[in-house]
């Protein structure tokens, strides 16, 4: 059986209580305030009063959302700090997350819905379906992402998640490739700079590659301006059974 809290309209008493309880259980956090967001990383950013969707998972995960598109506007990666700090009679959420360091800071005003949820959800995801198939290939027949390139480790682990692919390119420099099987967006770039942040002690130059049948006009810009690249590739065409996406995750 679920077990939950949640409380519409709460003073900032009730809310500041429930948001204690609920990051000390390690629980899925769902609120609807009204807030203030600030950013500091690897760039500065503020975005000003407003209603916002906020979501807190038991790994860390941190996301702001408003009330329009897929991705969130702030987000965290798994294994943030985030604490909770009272200034002046009003409460601050700060999400803190290392190598790279960064910092969100979200200042609430209003509080319309605070919420947290003990969830049990024990099943496992095959991992990543098409993408999966896409890495085996290349990992097997590397040249089918460059002439020279050496696939070293498939999954590989950091702070920021798992890097689908990396390798080696003829010069020997170190290659990173994130894999999507359906035209890849702005979070697959966001997502594959937090994994060569990751490498930012190296001192030789690391590409960030997107794999991927397709890539959006404004997804191909970013990409381009972090110095990072895009390879076109189609799932292998045995495993194509469906055009129809089973998971949230074939979007992004």
């Amino acid at each position: 059986m679920l077990n939950y809290e949640c409380v519409n309209n709460p003073s900032n008493k009730e809310a500041l209580k429930l948001l204690e309880d609920g990051l000390n259980k390690k629980s899925l956090l769902i609120l609807v305030v009204k807030c203030t967001v600030e950013y500091n990383g690897r760039a500065r950013s503020k975005l000003a009063s407003g209603d916002r969707v906020i979501i807190l998972k038991k790994d860390g995960s941190f996301m702001i959302h408003q009330e329009y598109n897929l991705e969130p506007v702030n987000w965290q990666a798994p294994n943030t700090k985030n604490v909770l700090k009272v200034v002046n009679d009003s409460i601050e959420l700060i999400g803190v997350h290392n190598k790279p360091y960064e910092e969100l800071i979200v200042r609430f005003e209003e509080f319309y819905t605070v919420s947290y949820y003990s969830c049990e959800d024990i099943c496992d995801l095959e991992i990543r379906g098409y993408e999966k198939h896409m890495v085996d290939l290349a990992y097997e027949k590397p040249d089918l992402i460059e002439h020279g390139f050496r696939p070293t480790k498939r999954e590989y682990q950091t702070d920021n998640g798992f890097i689908d692919l990396m390798g080696v390119d003829k010069e020997d420099h170190l290659m990173i490739l994130e894999f999507k099987s359906r035209q890849a967006g702005m979070s697959a770039v966001k997502q594959l700079k937090r994994y060569v942040d990751c490498f930012l002690d190296n001192k030789d130059f690391v590409r960030g590659i997107i794999v991927a049948p397709a890539i959006t006009v404004d997804a191909l810009e970013e990409l381009e301006s972090l110095q990072m690249e895009f390879k076109s590739m189609e799932p292998p065409k045995e495993f194509l059974k469906s055009n129809k996406p089973s998971t949230l995750d074939a979007f992004f």
